[in-house]
């Protein structure tokens, strides 16, 4: 059996030479010393700790449905949660859980489920929303419009944008974000991100993502928004080390995220793959999102990109992508033999004219798959719960491709509960979490509860109330609780001052929109 080192070095002799120049002279011939001047070893700080304070013990009692999401799929009438420093220790109808608390959630007329899981953002983007010039154009003509744009981002203006997506999330029921940012220009840093995640009190798989392939060595972005490929994986390793936090119920964890194909070379993409797995932390990047892509990488490999990410290494249960739009059998079965995730993001995916994933295909395969909002430049919103119904739309309608009209066969049909299974058991599996994701005994304290006794649900929803929530109309959510925290209260979030922050990232918008 070959060792984890032996499939890169033959993954690497397998591309043409201009593509693994680095690899082949320093990175896996002699290790990450050679390659990068970096040592890799050292001792990771403790970290994942967030502003405020939570009750000691929390009841949650009296939903009309709480939808629980674990082995048995159990909804239970009349249900509840008894949880204690953050973790959930009773699972049951309420008359079985203890009567008293330090905080109690009365959520008679609510629905209860899980908190959702965010598998692909760019929270950044929340200072670009609607740009007139990027409002009709596929992925490519949109990046073009918008690169210059994120160049001109400042600290200040990140930090506002990821408050405004975070607030917006945790609204729709969201409590774990994963984040691609890939741009750092102005001394921007992940650091920031991660401190405002913290303060906002919302559950954070933070990347420390990269583009080094500029427009002047045949890439896409300019070269104004690339770095130096020693100076991006020197900071990969000290965000690892300050930031990442392995344990169970850990609030912040890091990512290594190169962008994409055509924004990196594969030397930078194989350098971070032998980090991350040093320090045992998840890989990600975009692929397969557009046709443009697959053209890329065929003319400069000759592979299509899922057939690049394998000889380069990266596949295993340790990488997800995003999107994966256009994959073929061959590549589905490849996922799901070598344990690749897929955080799927349909409202995107419809925005940019990217294509319909085989969410069904990947599902039927085994492959894990997520829901993603991705940017809120190319979703112009971030609402987990209209992403899981335009899941479930986007696969019915993929079904009208089907020879011979849509299937009979209702198995075939993505059903809503599978829709907000995605969502919650799907995305945690995908971000390699077993402690979110389902209402359990021993698992994390976050949930959401949405009220029905608003219009979105009036007339006939009540026959079905957990399948009207993603039938029906998007609503917010009027509780989310984090690692057993209050973040949303009767529909507001607590943990910020959200009107004072979206007047100021309105106007660090304007800037850097107008320049």
């Amino acid at each position: 059996m070959m060792s984890r080192d032996d499939t890169q070095q033959n993954a690497a002799s397998a591309l043409p030479d201009e593509a693994t120049g680095m690899s082949r002279r320093g990175f896996l011939a002699a290790g990450p010393v050679a390659a990068t001047g970096l040592v890799l070893a050292g001792t990771r700080a403790e970290a994942g700790t967030h502003a405020g304070q939570r009750p000691r013990t929390m009841l949650v009692r009296n939903a009309s449905v709480m939808v629980t999401m674990d082995a048995q799929r159990r909804e239970i009438p009349d249900g509840g949660l008894y949880i204690e420093n953050g973790i959930i220790r009773q699972v049951g109808p309420s008359s079985q859980l203890p009567k008293t608390a330090d905080e109690v959630l009365d959520l008679k007329d609510h629905l209860l489920l899980p908190g959702l899981v965010n598998t692909h953002h760019h929270l950044y983007q929340h200072l670009t929303r609607v740009v007139p010039a990027a409002q009709d154009g596929n992925v490519w003509n949109w990046l073009k419009v918008l690169y210059p744009m994120w160049a001109r981002m400042q600290p200040e203006d990140v930090k506002l944008a990821i408050r405004v997506g975070l607030a917006e999330l945790a609204l729709s029921g969201c409590t774990t974000v994963f984040d691609q940012q890939y741009l750092f220009p102005n001394g921007c840093t992940l650091d920031d991100a991660i401190q405002t995640a913290a303060e906002v009190g919302v559950r954070f798989h933070a990347s420390r993502g990269s583009m080094s392939l500029g427009a002047s060595r045949g890439g896409l972005p300019p070269d104004s928004c690339v770095e130096a490929e020693p100076a991006i994986l020197r900071d990969c390793q000290r965000v690892i080390e300050t930031h990442h936090d392995a344990r169970p119920g850990a609030m912040t964890r890091i990512v290594l995220a190169p962008c994409s194909p055509f924004s990196v070379t594969a030397d930078l993409m194989i350098e971070s793959a032998r980090m991350a797995r040093h320090y045992k932390v998840r890989l990600h990047t975009h692929l397969a999102e557009s046709p443009d892509e697959e053209r890329f990488t065929l003319e400069k490999y000759g592979l299509r990109p899922a057939t690049l990410m394998e000889r380069l290494g990266w596949v295993g249960r340790d990488v997800w992508f995003a999107h994966a739009v256009h994959i073929n059998d061959a590549e589905i079965a490849m996922f799901a033999r070598t344990g690749c995730g897929v955080a799927h993001c349909p409202c995107s995916n419809m925005r940019l004219a990217s294509g319909i994933a085989p969410v069904w295909k990947y599902r039927q395969a085994g492959v894990n798959v997520g829901l993603g909002v991705d940017g809120a430049s190319s979703n112009d919103g971030s609402h987990m719960l209209g992403e899981a119904r335009q899941a479930l739309l986007l696969a019915r309608l993929n079904l009208s491709r089907t020879a011979g009209g849509p299937p009979t066969d209702s198995k075939q049909w993505l059903s809503a509960r599978e829709a907000l299974e995605i969502a919650t058991l799907g995305g945690a599996a995908v971000l390699g979490r077993d402690d979110v994701g389902s209402l359990e005994p021993g698992k994390c304290a976050d949930c959401f509860a949405v009220g029905l006794n608003q219009i979105s649900f009036a007339g006939g929803s009540m026959s079905d109330p957990v399948a009207s929530l993603v039938f029906c109309a998007p609503v917010r959510a009027a509780y989310t609780v984090i690692n057993g925290r209050t973040i949303v209260k009767e529909g507001r979030i607590t943990s910020l001052d959200l009107p004072g922050v979206m007047s100021q990232c309105n106007r660090a918008a304007l800037r850097v929109i107008n320049g």
